[in-house]
This record gives structure tokens, C-alpha cells and sequence, in this order.
């Protein structure tokens, strides 16, 4: 079964297969990369509750930085939220994101309750 969770016309915040949570990328508010980090990490711990999962149960991490420059400053952040023994398999690239001021976003998939 396929449960869709907070779903509009173009995507859903959540979608629960076969005891996987794939969360839609989420971004962040705030001048540095650690602020929209921050904000951005904020919004996944609310998802993964949601979802019926947590920190502890991430299976993969894609992060999507606007300027590789702030790959330092990005894992300033993550490092300290991801609990350690638990880091997930991540890809980190530069790519456009939707809007300018935008510097991170982050994509999740973590296991979950079914």
C-alpha cells in the first residue's frame, strides 16, 4: 500500500511504501548557510514524526547546495543533528535551486512505521 501524506497538486510532503518514508526536499529561511540549514533540519524532524520515523532511521540524504562554497558550513550544521552512528548514505551537489536566495535543500528517506 501506498499512503500519501499532505499531498497538493504537485507533490506530497510524504509518501509511505513498504515501510520507507520518502520526504519531499525541504529548504530553509535565513541569511547564512547555517541558518537555512537549521531551518531546513527543523522542517525534516517535523516530517519524520510525521511519517512515523526520526533522525535515528534515515536511510539516505540528498542535499542540493546553490554554491559548493558552503559545503563547510552546511556540515557545520548537519554534523551536530545527525546522531551519531546513525549518518545516512548522502550525495551532496551544486545545483539552481528554485529561488535565488535559496542555498540548501535537503531530500530524505528514512524507514518508518508501516
Amino acid at each position: 500500500m501506498i499512503e500519501r501524506i499532505e499531498t497538493g497538486a504537485r507533490s506530497s510532503k510524504i509518501v509511505k511504501h513498504r515501510g520507507v518514508a520518502y520526504i519531499t526536499g525541504q529548504v530553509g529561511e535565513g541569511a547564512t548557510i547555517q541558518d537555512q540549514t537549521r531551518e531546513c533540519l527543523s522542517r525534516l524532524d517535523a516530517l519524520l514524526i510525521k511519517a512515523g520515523s526520526s533522525r535515528e532511521k534515515m536511510l539516505r540524504a540528498t542535499i542540493w547546495l546553490a554554491d559548493m562554497a558552503d559545503f563547510d558550513g552546511l556540515n557545520e550544521v548537519w554534523n551536530a543533528w545527525v546522531p551519531e552512528g546513525h549518518a545516512p548514505a548522502r550525495a551532496c551537489g551544486e545545483a539552481k535551486l528554485a529561488r535565488a536566495e535559496l542555498k540548501v535543500e535537503i531530500i530524505v528517506d528514512a524507514a518508518c512505521d508501516e
